[in-house]
């Protein structure tokens, strides 16, 4: 079986296993997000959102700063600014909140960070995951 077919299946089982709800994870989020509007704000949101895979701040600290971004942006239409902030809370509810009960795989599949830390290269890069998603104290 190709790679990628493998993988892709993998992800769909892995998908359909840890999120039977079919509640968005953070890639899907991003997604939707931009497909809202094609407002330039609302897709520097997506960018926003994007860039936390790669940067320093764990969940906490990206709530927080999402719910900021949120508060000092202007999106012409109400109906957007909506629908984009229900989505934002809907993630942040079932993601955010509820990452004292996951387990590591949990946290990976919602912050779409699988890759990433399959790809991490030794067990210190491995450890930026684990602070990023705050499975360690």
């Amino acid at each position: 079986m190709n790679n990628s077919i493998w993988k892709e299946n993998n992800n769909v089982l892995l998908t359909t296993m840890l999120n039977p709800n079919a509640e968005m994870n953070l890639d899907e989020l991003i997604k939707n997000i931009r497909n809202v509007s094609q407002e330039e704000v609302v897709q520097n949101l997506s960018d926003y959102l994007r860039s936390w895979k790669t940067d320093q701040r764990n969940v906490m600290e990206f709530r927080e700063s999402v719910e900021r971004y949120l508060g000092n942006i202007w999106i012409e239409k109400e109906g957007a600014f909506k629908k984009i902030y229900r989505m934002w809370s809907e993630f942040r509810d079932t993601a955010i909140d509820g990452i004292g009960g996951m387990t590591m795989n949990e946290r990976l599949y919602w912050f779409g960070l699988i890759d990433f830390f399959d790809n991490a290269k030794n067990n210190s890069e491995r450890e930026k995951f684990y602070a990023k998603l705050m499975a360690k104290e």
